[in-house]
């Protein structure tokens, strides 16, 4: 693949890895990291991860070809209106947003003519959000979903598909809405449960200290980004409510053994839930 340039705006973890991965794979295109502060900025181009880099955006994207957007999904629209008008005929803009439905349909109708939109959600990560912690093989393996709707142009869903395949991810096609409600359950929920229960034990005076592997293996995923995590639920508010709802009904329904000391009911509960949990483990 070879773009003119492509600018990543957020050169954090996922930004960051995106540009060590095209640069691994030989994708051809100058890398422009585009972010809020210069300093860490310029110490990712120091450190090879990107070519040049700007504090403005409207100046970082012009003559891109490809801009991804790779910031907490609340600052998406703003950014697309500061750099809509610097956005050349024929680019393609994505994301890395992992919500889909209300950021399509905002993005999809800000892009100039000419401009192609394509949501995208790489299903890879960590707790930590730097640059520091980006490495190539980031996307090696992991699931890309690509949410295109009946108005995406085909060629940029396709340039966006070989994109994510070219740095070694699984690409699936869903619908915004689609996406949306899956990862409610299988991502947004765990990370709101993770907050929830760090602090329900911090309620408990000073016992966090005693936890072990268990709670840290569990509860790992609280240390991401509150930003980042407060704008998922703010922009899938109906989904994760209903992801919760649900999940407290199976809370209470574990509540009620115990309470009724109904320890076969509850071994049976635990057991399927064993069960399923392979479900997920790596082959």
């Amino acid at each position: 693949m070879e773009f003119n340039k492509i600018a990543i705006i957020g050169v954090g973890l996922i930004g960051g890895s995106i540009a060590m991965a095209l640069k691994e794979r030989g994708i051809r295109g100058r890398i422009t990291g585009i972010g809020r502060n210069r300093e860490r900025l310029k110490n990712a181009r120091d450190k090879g991860i990107v070519d040049e880099y700007s504090t403005v955006p409207s100046e970082g994207v012009a003559g891109a070809d490809l801009i991804i957007l790779s910031t907490p999904v609340g600052r998406f629209e703003g950014i697309m209106e500061a750099i809509k008008g610097s956005i050349g005929r024929g680019a393609i803009v994505t994301d890395v947003g992992s919500v889909k439905a209300g950021v399509v349909e905002r993005l999809s109708s800000m892009v100039p003519d000419g401009v192609s939109f394509v949501g995208a959600h790489p299903i890879a990560g960590g707790e930590s959000s730097g640059f520091e912690s980006a490495r190539p093989d980031l996307f090696k393996g992991a699931l890309c979903i690509i949410t295109p709707v009946t108005s995406t142009e085909a060629h940029a869903i396709r340039v966006v598909s070989e994109l994510w395949r070219a740095v070694g991810a699984d690409v699936r096609y869903m619908s915004p809405d689609e996406h949306d409600i899956v990862y409610a359950s299988v991502s947004h929920l765990p990370h709101v449960i993770a907050y929830a229960l760090i602090n329900a034990i911090l309620d408990r005076d000073d016992i966090l200290s005693y936890g072990g592997n268990g709670l840290r293996d569990m509860t790992r995923i609280a240390l991401s980004s509150a930003e980042l995590w407060r704008d998922i639920c703010m922009y899938n508010r109906e989904n994760i409510l209903d992801a919760i709802k649900g999940f407290t009904s199976r809370l209470s329904r574990i509540t009620e053994m115990i309470e009724a000391s109904e320890w076969a009911g509850l071994e049976r509960e635990f057991e399927r839930a064993r069960e399923g949990r392979r479900l997920i483990e790596p082959d």
